[in-house]
């Protein structure tokens, strides 16, 4: 497998343009073949690890697995304005990580407010602010 030896050097070698370009032609969403899916979240990795922050954005507006590591690659910015854009824009997922940082972080009443304010009948939210901010 050569052009996977090749990937993962250009990964180390943070030569994320070869790195993606090698990936991508190795990656199916939902494929049924586990390691096209398993190149596929790679992908994902690969695109948020080069700071590729408006192709994840694009391909998150189709694809759940490209949203899920938006919203972790924007969290560990601490882009926590962004993911509240993206929670209003109705991405329930960015909302529970939004609540998730606040209560990690110790801001009870924010999180709560966040659901209130962005989901207030979304009960898995309500659960997270529960849960999470008493811990």
């Amino acid at each position: 497998m050569e052009w996977l030896e090749r990937a993962r050097a250009a990964e180390q070698l943070q030569e994320w343009d070869v790195a993606i370009a090698l990936v991508c032609a190795h990656a199916e969403c939902f494929s049924d073949d586990p390691d096209m899916h398993d190149n596929h979240l790679w992908h994902m990795d690969l695109l948020a690890r080069a700071e590729r922050i408006p192709e994840l954005t694009e391909r998150a507006l189709t694809d759940s697995h490209a949203r899920r590591r938006l919203n972790r690659s924007l969290r560990e910015r601490g882009m926590e304005a962004a993911l509240r854009d993206r929670a209003e824009d109705g991405d329930r997922g960015a909302l529970y990580v939004l609540v998730r940082l606040m209560c990690e972080t110790g801001r009870v009443h924010e999180a709560q407010k966040a659901v209130q304010d962005i989901g207030p009948d979304d009960q898995y939210a309500h659960q997270i602010a529960a849960r999470d901010c008493w811990q």
